[in-house]
């Protein structure tokens, strides 16, 4: 059976929510981000005429745009509205796996006999705008790969079908900056030997390719020739990570388990960034020496986010803390995750802040997560 895969992506996601509350600003040049100091976290395609582009210094796009609209950004409606389209998606396809806050992949394999997988896929999309008033672009192929490129090039608001044997001749002319895996570095060293076109690099030796890239050299290899097998894994919200820590001896000592929830969201969130999560719920757990338990939770902003997500954590600990006897255990977990790359909260956070981030997640992975740590989460 030949396999029928769809990949989803709301258009512009931030600016699409700030028009359907705000809709004085459709067709006006819109820009979401911080103040002087913050990045791009989102842009109208008004602005990308001007060179504007996502996680770029505010000076600097408003210095290519200066008549854009800027909007500070509102986590909690976007989170909401993700929300709603998941749901819309969620009960018309059999299999979907939520790829990030506004992307989604569908296996549609078999609908065939049933009804044209195209035309379901329509179905979906005039759905999703209809109920949310969220622009949606799709695209269905026979793999993730190439309806994740394919969707890129029917933006926006587009809809593209990619047969089986139409795949190469699409993929061919277009820069290898398309394909998924490709970040900057590699463009570079591609670029060195002349590789920018899809096509240049599906015809050389895979040989070449590992002996040039390393183990990656097979897979990129594939995916210039439209292989991909890897399966669309169904979505769900039970997806958490979570950790806990069971005191020596049972403590009322407050400041102490403060310090230690600090730590313990710390640590959680660079497993996040690190493995590319977001979270959207946050739970805090404790146990009293009685063997009471007791949990909180707080549905939130997707965040991978130390700062934000232990000030979630620290006012569901006064909440839930309320007898006048001692603990034996702390918990703290992440849950309701998607993957997704925006790993800074770039409505609040500076071009330092995001810096200072990444390079703390560099210095962890190369020498272990102890490796740096906020003297607040020290005990």
């Amino acid at each position: 059976m030949n396999r029928a895969i769809v990949h989803m992506d709301l258009d512009t996601f931030f600016v699409s929510c700030e028009r359907v509350r705000h809709s004085e600003l459709i067709g006006k040049p819109v820009i979401i981000g911080g103040g002087d100091r913050g990045v791009v976290a989102s842009c109208s395609y008004e602005t990308r005429y001007f060179g504007v582009r996502s996680a770029m210094p505010m000076k600097m796009a408003l210095r290519l745009c200066p008549e854009a609209r800027v909007i500070r950004g509102d986590m909690d409606w976007y989170t909401k509205m993700s929300h709603e389209v998941t749901e819309i998606i969620q009960e018309k396809v059999p299999v979907m796996e939520k790829a990030s806050v506004d992307e989604f992949y569908l296996d549609l394999s078999g609908m065939d006999q049933f009804f044209g997988c195209y035309q379901w896929t329509r179905e979906i999309a005039r759905s999703v705008m209809k109920n949310t008033g969220l622009p949606i672009s799709f695209a269905l192929s026979g793999n993730k790969t190439v309806s994740k490129i394919g969707t890129g090039e029917a933006k926006p608001v587009g809809q593209l079908e990619i047969r089986e044997d139409l795949v190469q001749p699409f993929l061919n002319p277009l820069s290898v900056r398309k394909i998924p895996m490709v970040g900057n570095a590699t463009f570079q060293l591609l670029s060195r030997i002349g590789v920018r076109k899809i096509q240049t690099l599906s015809e050389m030796p895979v040989e070449v390719l590992q002996k040039l890239i390393g183990k990656n050299g097979t897979e990129l290899w594939k995916k210039a020739n439209g292989i991909d097998d890897s399966p669309v894994t169904q979505y769900a919200e039970r997806k958490s990570i979570s950790t806990e820590h069971t005191f020596s001896e049972d403590t009322m000592d407050v400041e102490n388990m403060q310090s230690l929830l600090s730590g313990m969201v710390e640590q959680l969130c660079f497993q996040l960034r690190k493995e590319k999560w977001l979270a959207s719920v946050v739970t805090v757990k404790i146990r009293y020496a009685n063997f009471d338990t007791e949990t909180k939770q707080m549905k939130i902003p997707y965040t991978a986010v130390d700062h934000t997500i232990s000030r979630y954590v620290q006012e569901l600990f006064k909440k839930l803390y309320t007898r006048r006897m001692r603990l034996r255990m702390v918990g703290v977990k992440c849950s309701g995750l998607v993957h997704g790359q925006h790993q800074m909260n770039l409505f609040e956070d500076t071009e330092e802040l995001i810096s200072l981030y990444q390079a703390m997640d560099r210095m962890k992975m190369r020498f272990g997560k102890d490796a740096v740590r906020r003297a607040g989460g020290i005990p």
